[in-house]
């Protein structure tokens, strides 16, 4: 699917922030000193929060950016610095398909921003799989006791995952799931040349929630910092629907333009 869909309902940013401040990691393990015989828990089996399924980017801001490329030199609401524009000022989209980086506005910091269905399933009991339409990427959540990254960077990089739950008196009420994302090749935070860096560091957090009348929606946060093209941090917020089942899922390759 090229477009999102469009929705009247958009999930507050100020409650999701909220939630996020209050989140702690989750901690299993014996009490009391008991020993227990059972495997430890995987972090498919504690998961904080369902993801799995389908879901669609509903745009409800942003729109201009997201839904077309932006033209050249629109860095609007971007914190990009002086080098960071000097790069994005050089865009030329046609070079770079004759490179075959068609995919560096697909990489883990701008695939998320694409209008299009995501699929969430476990790959195995510590990795989540995030496939999108956008670009045909994959995305692989890495949870627990991780091994150090290797080989040269790729475009969705290297994720490690934690699920953190929000804290009340009585237990955990509600939790989120951080992504943080390093070794990326390269790429566009925007389709337009906005570039962010090889030293760029993305963190995500995955909020989920149910509404009265039971449509489920994910609100994503994401942090990118990356002092070589920008100012500060930049933080958006992206919002997906889940939907029924996958039969719309359409994947498309990657543009340069």
């Amino acid at each position: 699917m090229k477009g999102g869909m469009m929705g009247t309902y958009r999930v507050p940013l100020v409650a999701t922030v909220a939630l996020l401040l209050v989140a702690a990691p989750v901690r299993m393990g014996a009490q009391g000193g008991q020993r227990s015989t059972q495997p430890p828990p995987t972090a498919r089996s504690r998961a904080a929060i369902d993801l799995t399924g389908t879901w669609v980017s509903v745009i409800t801001e942003d729109w201009t950016s997201r839904m077309i490329t932006p033209r050249k030199g629109n860095f609007d609401g971007v914190p990009i610095n002086s080098e960071g524009r000097r790069i994005a000022n050089a865009w030329d989209p046609a070079k770079d398909e004759a490179a075959g980086e068609q995919c560096k506005g697909y990489g883990a910091v701008g695939v998320m921003r694409q209008p299009g269905r995501m699929r969430i399933s476990w790959q195995d009991d510590s990795t989540l799989k995030v496939e999108l339409e956008a670009g045909n990427q994959t995305r692989l959540f890495h949870f627990g006791p991780t091994q150090p990254a290797t080989g040269e960077p790729i475009w969705q990089g290297y994720s490690e995952a934690e699920w953190q739950n929000a804290i009340t008196r009585s237990g955990p009420l509600n939790g989120n799931l951080k992504v943080v994302t390093t070794r990326m090749r390269p790429g566009y935070s925007r389709k337009n040349g906005v570039p962010y860096s090889a030293n760029a560091h993305l963190t995500e957090y995955f909020h989920h929630m149910t509404v009265p009348n039971g449509d489920q929606w994910l609100t994503l946060i994401s942090e990118l910092r990356d002092p070589q093209y920008y100012a500060e941090t930049w933080v958006v917020s992206s919002h997906f629907k889940k939907v029924p089942d996958g039969s719309k899922w359409n994947p498309e390759p990657c543009l340069a333009r």
